[in-house]
């Protein structure tokens, strides 16, 4: 059997909806390129054309996916080539934290996919969209589509979705690129490295407490409850309780023997 004969057997009718987003200045033109010297690509994909890759945030990255999209594809410049000089640093830096925050949701990340794409490289723009399509066919159908939604995961990405608006996660990102090359106002500077391990630890506390504020709108939980939900230690847990009263973002709502129970202060658990 055929690899295509091997996928319709595995997910048979499945046609991925892919959501493009391409820079205006060469993703977009290699695109026209591409259509102009008449090479092929699938059709799954529905190309939106933007100034610059930049302005694609987490937020609707994930908003999409939760809406039903297989896939999604962010074209940019090349490195060193964005129109709007470091553009496209931030776009790198946002889809890899748009990645970890899909992965702790357990939303598969590679669903989503950066590429560089010159005004000139319309060949390989269609291989690219190629490849990336075979990829997302191989995937099957998104989870949290279909008849028969995953309502757990669904929930995860709209934590995911509400932690992406958090402003420190925004705050990093934006100050990455200054932070690693110019240093702060200290001239203090970081490695990618060292970076990377902040955002790291900073994607895992906001999912958690948005996951925590989400829950306790619905109804007090306890720390052990909360810590079952998250699939977490009870003790980290508890630090993640102490930090959102201390910010009054979650309150003692009462005591069940010797068991406090909280809930949220945010209008609609958000």
């Amino acid at each position: 059997m055929t690899e295509e004969e091997i996928q319709e057997e595995k997910f048979p009718g499945f046609d991925p909806k892919i959501i493009g987003f391409l820079c205006n200045w060469c993703s977009y033109a290699g695109a026209d390129l591409c259509g102009v010297s008449r090479y092929q690509y699938p059709t799954n994909i529905r190309n939106i054309r933007v100034m610059c890759s930049t302005r694609i945030d987490p937020y609707l990255i994930i908003s999409i996916f939760k809406t039903g999209a297989d896939g999604i594809f962010i074209g940019g410049c090349h490195i060193g080539d964005c129109h709007y000089i470091s553009g496209n640093f931030h776009t790198k830096n946002k889809i890899a934290l748009t990645k970890k925050l899909l992965k702790e949701a357990g939303f598969e990340p590679d669903r989503l996919h950066l590429e560089w794409v010159s005004a000139s490289e319309g060949e390989r723009f269609s291989q690219v969209i190629t490849d990336f399509t075979e990829r997302i066919k191989a995937f099957g159908p998104s989870p949290v589509t279909g008849p028969n939604p995953d309502q757990k995961l669904l929930a995860n990405l709209e934590t995911a979705e509400a932690a992406a608006l958090e402003f420190r996660l925004r705050a990093l990102v934006g100050k990455e690129y200054k932070i690693i090359n110019e240093g702060n106002v200290y001239g203090e500077t970081k490695t990618e490295e060292e970076w990377e391990e902040l955002i790291d630890d900073a994607i895992i506390n906001e999912y958690a407490r948005t996951k925590i504020i989400k829950l306790t709108g619905l109804q007090p939980y306890s720390v052990l409850d909360l810590a079952k939900e998250l699939e977490k230690p009870t003790d980290v847990v508890l630090q993640h309780v102490v930090y959102l009263r201390r910010k009054n973002m979650i309150a003692l709502d009462s005591v069940e023997g010797t068991t406090p129970k909280y809930i949220s202060l945010m209008e609609g658990g958000k």
